[in-house]
């Protein structure tokens, strides 16, 4: 068990480092390659500078090569911008069904990724020596949970996307059941759509004295049931960075003495009044780590919590499972299958409420998934043990 008050700060979930070397100057360097998706170090290389036109940064890197830049750091942002507007150029197909939009989009978005992962930087501790590049060796650090190497080189876009995630660690998320902020570290989801927290804020309670907020993530669950009055809250992950993130999140509340953090997958030991989940709403393969927060492979996380939770709630214990119909909208599950899951496990439904998205894309038409995404609800399910009810 780790102690919300006692996580240390550690290398969060990142694979074993590997190395990528190339030619400067008829000088071999070499440097640790930091790919967050664990893609492998590029296999062609070559150095590019401000003379490289944004059409040719794009033909290479759909053929294949990446690009070290080594000249101005807001140019090479501008050359990304112009990379990931051509990728971004090529017409969809007409699909005949929500289902192939989906997995249309997914492979599109694969193959943006891994074309505007080509343009890549150099750091050196965490800094980048171009000329005009802001300091960010913080953002690195946070992101890789350690110090920085004496250098390093990753994709411009990974980049910028730890340096977007550092602000917003530091900004938080405002949750108004809390009436505080809750920040989430890099590669640990953020609770922007909150409409999930409404429900839990709303749904009633029995006065339960042991809760379990099972993939926690920044803790936000977790801080909302001893908001509302649960005694001991034990939170669970599988992710250092989400651990991490939840810890820092209970000590700014004043909640540490209150929440206990386990390192495991789905259950602690023991059982408890109240077991909350709310798993990744889509079944879907996972193509990078913050993804786990979203795309759910097989609903085993979703199947893993409904045959479980029986056995873990003592007797009139509740569980609540906060679930979108997104995928059903989409058709990647059939409407029927919640509910037979749910009676599989030998539990019942006594309560359900649901709420609308608040989130943008829910009203954007030109959103190729905005016949799903209209249709959304977010449900809020309290079970029990069928045998009680």
């Amino acid at each position: 068990m780790i102690k919300s008050a006692n996580v240390q700060t550690r290398k969060y979930d990142v694979k074993a480092s590997q190395k990528l070397s190339w030619q400067s100057h008829s000088e071999t360097r070499t440097a640790v390659w930091q790919s967050e998706a664990g893609y492998p170090p590029p296999e062609t290389l070559i150095l590019a500078d401000d003379t490289l036109t944004g059409d040719a940064a794009y033909w290479r890197a759909c053929a294949g090569t990446a690009m070290l830049y080594t000249g101005d750091f807001q140019n090479a942002k501008q050359l990304l911008q112009a990379v990931t507007r051509r990728a971004d150029r090529k017409p969809a197909k007409p699909m005949s069904t929500m289902l192939e939009t989906f997995h249309q989009h997914r492979a599109r978005q694969i193959v943006r990724a891994n074309i505007t992962n080509k343009v890549l930087i150099e750091l050196q501790y965490g800094e980048c020596n171009l000329t005009r590049s802001p300091e960010f060796q913080e953002a690195v650090e946070s992101a890789l949970g350690e110090k920085a190497p004496e250098t390093m080189v990753l994709s411009l876009r990974e980049t910028l996307g730890m340096i977007g995630a550092n602000e917003w660690r530091k900004k938080g998320v405002y949750v108004n059941s809390l009436k505080a902020n809750i920040h989430a570290s890099y590669g640990v989801f953020s609770p922007v759509r909150g409409e999930y927290l409404d429900l839990i804020n709303a749904a009633d309670l029995n006065d339960p004295q042991i809760g379990w907020d099972i993939g926690t993530g920044t803790g936000v669950i977790a801080a909302v049931l001893v908001a509302r009055g649960v005694q001991q809250v034990v939170a669970t992950d599988t992710s250092g960075r989400a651990l991490q993130s939840a810890a820092e999140n209970f000590q700014r509340l004043n909640m540490q003495t209150k929440i206990s953090l386990v390192e495991t997958s789905l259950f602690p030991s023991g059982k408890a009044d109240l077991i909350v989940c709310n798993p990744p709403w889509v079944p879907a393969k996972v193509n990078t780590p913050i993804e786990h927060s979203i795309y759910d492979p097989k609903s085993q996380m979703l199947k893993g919590f409904l045959n479980g939770a029986k056995s873990r709630l003592n007797a009139n214990g509740e569980a609540w499972l906060i679930m979108s119909n997104l995928a059903e909208n989409i058709g990647l599950r059939s409407p029927d299958d919640l509910q037979n899951w749910i009676k599989q496990a030998g539990l019942s439904v006594i309560d359900k409420r649901d709420i609308s998205p608040k989130h943008a894309k829910s009203s954007e038409q030109s959103d190729r998934l905005y016949e799903a995404r209209s249709k959304e609800v977010t449900s809020l399910y309290r079970l029990r043990s069928a045998d009680e009810s």
